[in-house]
């Protein structure tokens, strides 16, 4: 703990070429991500994919590990199961498959009879979930996301510079783009829980930020003459335990969710867990150093006195 007590001074703006580097090997995997993801051909969700939906409803409750496993002996593994009322209503929603809906139908059904010989149950609804669902679900997504960015902007811009507005939205669009590049790389499903992991990190992500622009602010104020470069590592070492802290203590609890919160959020819980660490490292080795990279940067610092 003796580290997060001491000053440091590491010159994280003379090492900023090497994290452009990475940062932009990882965006642009990123970028081949979301580009794969909206055409449809990335490992989407049924909410983006389309599929079935069937809702039982059972005499007694149902466990929803022994539902799931009656879905994944029916050859169903990626099978979504929700438990509705007092857990004798059962939603399963399976992502469309070469099978008809009918006969998806039908597997599930023997599955359940077979587990279940003596909890009777009854079909309450089936349901198609078209591809033009999807097409829109796809789209209202990565809408929600841009307007973020542009909310970023006019934020950030109304309370420091609209440079600083331009590099916080850089940095956070960065994050967004490397968590989706790893989850895309690892294979994982890509549903509306992703996309609010997502946001949930842009968040996260522009707080962090924030907290490092305000200290430059303030030592703008205190050195106004003083190279912006020299502030800009002056104000990132001053906040790095408070950063490494805060991205800690969210990391211990996220890490809680991710083994012990069950399957329905761990990839959720995993998204969150690439976001902070991202959303740490973004704050503080791509944002500031995209201020200093703003024509003019490099000089005075000349800040607003605000």
């Amino acid at each position: 703990m003796e580290f997060f007590r001491k000053k440091t001074s590491f010159d994280f703006v003379g090492r900023r070429r090497y994290a452009y580097a990475l940062s932009g090997a990882l965006c642009a995997l990123g970028v081949v991500a979301f580009i794969l993801i909206a055409t449809g051909r990335g490992n989407l969700g049924i909410e983006f994919a389309g599929g079935t939906a069937i809702q039982l409803r059972f005499e007694r409750p149902v466990g929803i590990g022994a539902a799931r496993s009656v879905a994944e002996q029916a050859g169903f593994r990626g099978a979504e199961l929700q438990q509705i009322s007092e857990g004798n209503r059962l939603l399963i929603r399976v992502k469309r498959t070469d099978l008809p809906p009918a006969e998806i139908s039908k597997a599930l059904l023997e599955g359940f009879r077979r587990q279940f010989p003596d909890n009777r149950f009854e079909v309450e609804s089936t349901t198609e979930i078209g591809p033009a669902v999807g097409e829109k679900l796809r789209r209202d997504a990565a809408i929600a996301i841009l307007l973020s960015f542009v909310g970023i902007i006019i934020y950030i811009a109304a309370r420091f510079q609209f440079k600083f507005g331009v590099a916080a939205t850089i940095a956070t669009f960065h994050d967004v783009l490397v968590v989706l590049g790893i989850l895309f790389i690892l294979n994982k499903e890509i549903t509306l829980l992703i996309v609010t992991a997502l946001l949930t990190l842009a968040g996260y992500s522009l707080t962090d930020t924030v907290v490092v622009f305000d200290r430059i602010r303030e030592n703008q104020r205190l050195n106004p003459r003083g190279l912006l470069a020299t502030l800009i590592n002056l104000s990132v070492n001053e906040t790095l335990s408070r950063t490494l802290i805060t991205g800690l203590s969210a990391i211990f609890t996220i890490l809680a969710l991710l083994f012990l919160g069950g399957e329905v959020i761990r990839d959720f819980a995993l998204a969150l867990f690439l976001g902070v660490i991202v959303g740490t490292y973004s704050s503080i080795f791509v944002a500031s150093p995209v201020v200093l990279a703003w024509p003019g940067g490099k000089g005075r610092a000349a800040g607003r006195r605000a």
